[in-house]
């Protein structure tokens, strides 16, 4: 009951500043299946009010809502250790097209975009599609620096990293 009551009050105790900057503590955005998944629940008090104190200074604010948020800290690459150097580019939505036919992904599928850009699958998952010609290709930036990859005609997204 205890470690239940943990998240809660700590986004009780962050109510105030969070409603002034219009921030959003992890407890707030993510379900408890998701909190406990990620092992945020084991983190001490101390721990998770820095965490959530680095994630506001470094989370932009462009508007009112979670849907306006966007984070200015651009994020490369995971190396051997699976730590992401910093990037200077701004974070935006990109969109393109996958030039030829397109039926799907792979864990080790590059996407070769029109636009010269070069995005790797970062997540073990593989999808079927309908097979289609020139799909248009939509990857918003993410929390904490991930990507997600939207394709025309298929039903689901899938993670990505940009290689080039």
């Amino acid at each position: 009951m205890k470690t239940r009551a943990l998240p809660l009050l700590l986004a009780l105790a962050f109510a105030g500043t969070v409603h002034a900057q219009q921030f959003s503590s992890l407890q707030e955005r993510m379900s408890a299946a998701d909190f406990n998944k990620a092992g945020l629940d084991k983190l001490s008090p101390g721990q998770l009010h820095f965490l959530n104190a680095w994630l506001r200074s470094h989370v932009g604010i462009a508007g009112a809502g979670p849907a306006s948020i966007t984070a200015p800290v651009v994020v490369g690459p995971a190396n051997q250790f699976g730590y992401r150097t910093p990037i200077d580019q701004p974070r935006v939505t990109v969109e393109s097209t996958l030039p030829g036919r397109f039926s799907g992904w792979d864990s080790h599928t590059q996407f070769s975009l029109a636009n010269g850009q070069t995005w790797q699958v970062s997540e073990s998952s593989s999808w079927g599609c309908q097979t289609t010609q020139d799909p248009k290709v939509t990857i918003k930036p993410m929390l904490l620096g991930s990507w997600l990859m939207y394709i025309q005609g298929c039903s689901n997204s899938v993670r990505v990293e940009r290689v080039h």
